[in-house]
């Protein structure tokens, strides 16, 4: 962005200047949450290949700012493309739905509909008895893709409305055990979890 320097017209100090720079630092802080968020599943190949383009774009978008250390809109551009980048990041990995979760219920009156919807649905499923508060209950785990979460609970809220239910992230899953449904993505390509083997 050495060109940049050359021009100096309000035009471009004022406005083009600290747009580039919100653009760019949305671009590397949208990029660096989505590696955090790698990093901490696991994904040890993805994670510093991501790192590397966030650092790049975090240095340019520095650069100007140094070279502008008297332009105020360049600072508000900078801050605002940290905030815009980090929820942008956040919303992304939801859509993109990243990796493993373990859902844990808790029955007190369980119905083996529900079972079978799953079953069907092509989830698999561990149920075993347990003891709770007021007696006995029913405690179903399941090991899922996180983008199938909504249906698979969807699927319990039909049949068991208000069961008790937690759901948290699995670093690392051994066997293929749960059903993969093949997505056509890129994103799919580079979640290891979606890798034949995985």
């Amino acid at each position: 962005m050495e060109f940049l320097s050359a021009v100096d017209t309000p035009l471009f100090n004022y406005l083009i200047l600290p747009l580039l720079i919100f653009l760019a630092r949305i671009t590397d802080q949208t990029i660096g949450t989505l590696r955090l968020i790698y990093a901490a599943k696991g994904f040890k190949y993805i994670a510093p290949i991501v790192g590397f383009f966030e650092s790049f774009i975090w240095l340019t978008a520095i650069s100007q700012i140094m070279k502008h250390l008297d332009n105020i809109y360049c600072y508000f551009a900078f801050a605002g493309g940290f905030a815009m980048g980090n929820f942008l990041g956040i919303y992304l990995e939801q859509k993109i739905s990243i990796g493993v979760v373990m859902v844990r219920i808790v029955f007190q009156n369980y119905s083996n509909q529900l079972g079978e919807e799953l079953r069907a649905a092509g989830f698999g499923f561990t149920l075993f008895d347990g003891e709770g508060k007021e007696g006995a209950v029913k405690l179903l785990f399941s090991t899922i893709n996180r983008r199938d979460l909504k249906k698979f609970m969807k699927i319990v809220q039909d049949i068991h409305p208000n069961a008790f239910y937690t759901v948290e992230d699995v670093r690392q899953v051994k066997g293929n055990v749960f059903e993969k449904t093949k997505r056509s993505s890129i994103y799919s390509r580079l979640n290891p979890l979606n890798k034949k083997g995985a």
